[in-house]
C-alpha cells in the first residue's frame, strides 16, 4: 500500500504497511538529509503529512529553536548539551575541535553550539502526541571526525520537547 501526498508525492516502502520519503533540502548555506518514515501506514493521518511538510519550510526557524534549547541547557552541568560538548573536546581535542568551530565570540560553549552543522531531520509522522518526538534534528560538531550527534526532539506543536546525545 502507499499514501499519495501533496508534497512528498507517493509515500512507500518495499515494506508492506512502512512509509518511507527522504530528499536532500538547503538549510541556510548547507544540505541536510530529510526523512519521513513511519512502520504502519495507517498509523498516519494526512494532517500529520501537511504538518511535516509545513515544518520542512520551516528548517531554518526550527533550526533556531534547537540552538535556543541546546543554550538553555549549557546552565546545567548534567544536561544532554554539556555532555556532548565535553565528549566532543575529549574525543576531537583542541585541535580538531577548533577547526571545526566557525565563531570566536570568546565564550567557548556558545561558539561550540552556534557551530553544529544541522545533519539530518527525521520526521516521524505516526508520532502524533504532544510528548512524543514529531521531528528529531541531528546535530554534529565535526562530522567527518567524529559519529556523536546531539539531538533535538520536537513535538507535532513544534515545541523542542527534549535533547539527547546519540553515537
Amino acid at each position: 500500500m502507499a499514501i499519495e501526498h501533496d508534497y512528498f508525492g507517493y509515500l512507500g516502502s518495499e515494506q508492506e504497511d512502512e512509509l518511507y520519503w527522504s530528499e536532500s533540502v538547503a538549510v541556510g548555506e548547507q544540505d541536510v538529509d530529510i526523512s519521513l518514515s513511519s512502520p504502519e501506514e495507517g498509523d498516519v493521518a494526512l494532517e500529520s503529512l501537511d504538518i511535516a511538510a509545513g515544518m520542512i519550510g520551516q528548517l531554518e526557524d526550527l533550526d533556531s529553536d534547537a540552538r535556543e534549547a541546546f543554550v538553555g541547557e549549557l546552565a546545567t552541568d548534567t544536561s544532554n548539551t554539556v555532555a556532548y560538548f565535553y565528549q566532543s573536546v575529549a574525543e576531537l581535542g583542541d585541535e580538531i575541535l577548533d577547526d571545526a568551530m566557525s565563531r570566536e565570540s570568546g565564550d567557548r560553549q556558545i561558539d561550540f553550539l552556534r557551530s553544529l552543522q544541522l545533519l539530518r531531520v527525521s520526521f516521524l509522522p505516526h508520532h502524533s502526541g504532544e510528548d512524543e518526538p514529531f521531528a528529531v534534528f541531528e546535530y554534529s560538531i565535526a562530522p567527518g571526525e567524529s559519529d556523536s550527534v546531539l539531538i533535538a526532539r520536537f513535538n507535532i506543536n513544534a515545541d523542542v520537547i527534549g535533547t539527547e546525545t546519540a553515537i
